[in-house]
């Protein structure tokens, strides 16, 4: 698995995302946020991560559609 620092990767058996800090030859340091808040970063084996599949929103779309639900509650 071709990995670089800044993708996104998940535990093969589940949970959080994590992000790419360093890549190793045989494993990579990762970078998430707990559900706190808290920053975490541990070294995993390539062997226990696959790349995760983000689905990015387009959130510009969506604040243009609540700006004009507004705009006609108001006039």
């Amino acid at each position: 698995m071709d990995l670089r620092p800044g993708d996104v990767v998940i535990l093969k058996s589940g949970g959080q995302a994590m992000t790419v800090a360093e890549v190793h030859e045989d494993a990579i340091a990762c970078v998430w946020m707990g559900d706190e808040g808290d920053l975490f970063r541990e070294t995993l084996p390539l062997a226990v991560v696959e790349r995760a599949e983000i689905e990015i929103l387009d959130d510009e779309e969506g604040d243009d559609e609540s700006e004009e639900d507004e705009t006609s509650k108001v006039a």
